[in-house]
C-alpha cells in the first residue's frame, strides 16, 4: 500500500485558542502519561523507604511528563503517514490539520530540551541522562529503526517504557541499584503482554499500513502463546523483588493474586484462539494495565507499613 502524507502536511486552518492547546497536549498521549505517573511514584517511595519530598515527586513527575511527551510528540510526528491510514490514530492533531508538522517537531523538541535541564536542575544529573535516553530509544530505536521493520519492535521499542523506573529511583538515591534493575526488567517483560492483545485488535489496520506488528503477522494461538510466555516471565520477575527490595506482605500477596489473575486472563485468551472462538485479546489488554497498577500501589503501600 502506497502511504503518502497528502493533506496532512497542508497549512493548518485556523483554530481557537483553546482548541490549539487541547491539540497539542493530544500530541503528548495523556493517557501514556498516566502510566509515568503509576510507576514512578511508587518507586521513589520505594527508593526512599517511606515518602519522599514532595517538592521532589513533584519535581520529578514534572520532569518525566515533559520528556514523556517529547517521545510522543516525536513519535506522532515520524508516523503521521501511517496514522491517517488507521481508525484508532486517524483523528490525531497532526491528521486532522490541527498542528502542523513543523509546530509538532518544534514542540518535540522544547519538551526535550525543557525536560533534560529541568530534571538536571531539579534531581540530578543521572536522572536527567535517562529520561534524555529514554526519548532516544523512543523515537529512534523504537520509531525509526524497529517499528515499520520487525515483529520484535514492542519487545525491544518497549525498552523506553521501562525508564520511568530508573528515573523515579535516581531521582530519590542519585544511583541505580538491583531493585531498580528489577522494576526495570519487570516493565520491560510486561510491556509485550500488554501491547501485543491490542496489536491483535487491529490486525487489520496494521496490515493496511504494512507495520509488522506481532498481531498482525501471526495467528491468534501464536501470539496468545507469546503473551502466556511474557506473562509468566512478567510475575516471577515481580516476585524478585520480594527478597531483594525486602517487600512485606503486602507487596506479596498483590504480586502473586494480581499475578495470578493476569496469567488467567493470559491463559483464557490462549485457550479461547487454539479453540478457534474469538479470543477477546482486550480483556488481555486492561488487564495488563489493572495488574501492573495494582502492583505498583502495592510497591508504593508496602514500604509504609510497619509489616
Amino acid at each position: 500500500m502506497d502511504i503518502t502524507t497528502t493533506g496532512i502536511d497542508a497549512t493548518v486552518g485556523h483554530h481557537s485558542l483553546g482548541a490549539t492547546v487541547r491539540a497539542y497536549i493530544a500530541l503528548t498521549k495523556p493517557r501514556v502519561l498516566e502510566l509515568l505517573l503509576v510507576t514512578t511514584v511508587p518507586v521513589m517511595i520505594l527508593a526512599q523507604g517511606g515518602l519522599p519530598s514532595l517538592w521532589l515527586v513533584l519535581a520529578t513527575v514534572v520532569g518525566g511528563s515533559l520528556s514523556a511527551g517529547s517521545a510522543a510528540a516525536f513519535n506522532m510526528y515520524l508516523d503521521r503517514d501511517i496514522d491517517a491510514h488507521m481508525q484508532r490514530t486517524e483523528n490525531r492533531p497532526l491528521v486532522t490539520g490541527e498542528v502542523s508538522p513543523r509546530g509538532a517537531l518544534i514542540f518535540a523538541w522544547t519538551l526535550a530540551v525543557v525536560s533534560t535541564l529541568w530534571l538536571l536542575v531539579t534531581t540530578n544529573w543521572l536522572a536527567a541522562a535517562l529520561s534524555a535516553a529514554a526519548i532516544f530509544f523512543y523515537v529512534v530505536i523504537y520509531t525509526i529503526l524497529l517499528k515499520r521493520r520487525t515483529e520484535q519492535n514492542i519487545v525491544w521499542g518497549g525498552i523506553a517504557g521501562c525508564f520511568p523506573v530508573v528515573i523515579g529511583w535516581s531521582a530519590v538515591t542519585g544511583t541505580l541499584s538491583w531493585a531498580a534493575g528489577i522494576l526495570f526488567v519487570l516493565v520491560f517483560l510486561w510491556t509485550p503482554p500488554h501491547y501485543w492483545p491490542l496489536s491483535m485488535k487491529y490486525r487489520d489496520e496494521y496490515e493496511d499500513v504494512d507495520v509488522p506488528m506481532l498481531g498482525a503477522t501471526r495467528n491468534g494461538s501464536q501470539v496468545g502463546l507469546q503473551v502466556i510466555l511474557y506473562a509468566w516471565a512478567t510475575v516471577a520477575c515481580s516476585l524478585l523483588l520480594i527478597p531483594v527490595a525486602q517487600m512485606g506482605l503486602v507487596y506479596g500477596v498483590a504480586a502473586f493474586v494480581f499475578g495470578g489473575w493476569f496469567l488467567y486472563e493470559s491463559h483464557r485468551m490462549y485457550g479461547r484462539a487454539v479453540r478457534g472462538t474469538e479470543p477477546r485479546p482486550m480483556r488481555v489488554f486492561h488487564a495488563s494495565i489493572t495488574y501492573l497498577t495494582l502492583l505498583f500501589v502495592a510497591i508504593a503501600v508496602d514500604p509504609l507499613l510497619p509489616f
